[in-house]
């Protein structure tokens, strides 16, 4: 995708949003945004790579925080780095290297959130 068109995930970020503030959102719709916000967070967003090297941090261009880039090792380095408890130091660093790489793991993290949020919802009886 050329232009926005790679951003289009910030945008349905921007209308969860504006769900949440409004409240005219049901429940359903907001879990499906969150879900769809939390995939293009994680593995659509481009993002630099920042997986550990030789010479630092990676800043090869990767698609989402939790995908590294077209160097294999990359790749498993960080989906590890979700796995494995030891690595968990390392992976908050990998995620928070600059602060476009750190917006967008927040972002994904408040997706999280809201899809936690909105699934709870109507068990505690939150108003819908």
């Amino acid at each position: 995708m050329k232009g926005f068109g790679k951003y289009w995930g910030w945008a349905v970020f921007a209308v969860l949003l504006a769900g949440w503030l409004t409240s005219d959102l049901g429940p359903g719709l907001l879990l499906t945004l969150s879900g769809v916000c939390t995939i293009y967070f994680f593995f659509l967003a481009p993002a630099w790579c920042g997986a550990l090297g030789r010479d630092g941090a990676c800043r090869n261009n990767s698609k989402g925080v939790m995908m590294g880039c077209h160097i294999r090792q990359h790749k498993w380095q960080k989906l590890q780095g979700a796995v494995v408890r030891k690595r968990w130091r390392e992976l908050r660093r990998e995620l928070f290297p600059n602060a476009t790489t750190a917006l967008t793991t927040m972002g994904g993290m408040l997706a999280l959130l809201s899809g936690a949020a909105a699934a709870l919802q109507p068990i505690f009886g939150g108003g819908w």
